[in-house]
């Protein structure tokens, strides 16, 4: 059974930083893309930033280059997502996803708020 377990969200402010962990089980995950995928309060999914299997290729939406990383570690069946110069529009529940599944998990809240 696929298993993703999203931690490490909560309530920051305004420039401040956050890191989101994914725990996967149940696949072999060093076969697969990962993707950070987040869903703002009304909105519909919005892909954040993705990273290939052997971990040095990375992708990043426009609205998050330069303040969010991310990295995995295979070894460990873990991805990671470092959040920094955090923004009210961050404030989403964030999901990790390995590409080309439908697995998801129940995801993590960030809020940026002062």
């Amino acid at each position: 059974e696929v298993q993703l377990v999203d931690t490490g969200g909560g309530l920051v402010q305004p420039g401040g930083s956050l890191r989101l962990s994914c725990a996967a089980s149940g696949f072999t995950f060093s076969q697969y893309p990962m993707s950070w995928v987040r869903q703002a309060p009304g909105k519909g999914f919005e892909w954040v930033t993705a990273v290939s299997i052997n971990g040095v290729g990375t992708r990043y939406a426009d609205s998050v280059k330069g303040r969010f990383t991310i990295s995995r570690d295979n070894a460990k069946n873990t991805l990671t997502l470092q959040m920094g110069w955090l923004r009210p529009e961050d404030t989403a529940v964030y999901y990790c996803h390995p590409s080309r599944t439908t697995a998801w998990g129940r995801g993590t809240q960030v809020t940026v708020s002062s």
